[in-house]
């Protein structure tokens, strides 16, 4: 599984489960936003991970 800022390079080395984050500098966060509104951008990301892990899965799936 990766989660990651350049989706088709994770597509192109075969991982099967992909996340998409958020930028290349700050792939599990955005320092533009206030305190709370980061925790849960993160907290969402880490939280869809997660369901990615859990999920059964045929070959590659980005998981939006």
């Amino acid at each position: 599984m990766h989660v990651c800022t350049v989706t088709p390079i994770s597509m192109t080395v075969g991982a099967n489960r992909i996340v998409p984050a958020i930028a290349i500098p700050h792939p599990l966060g955005n320092p533009a936003l206030d305190k709370d509104e980061e925790k849960k951008l993160r907290r969402d990301i880490v939280e869809k991970a997660l369901e990615a892990l859990a999920t059964e899965v045929d070959g590659q799936t980005i998981f939006d």
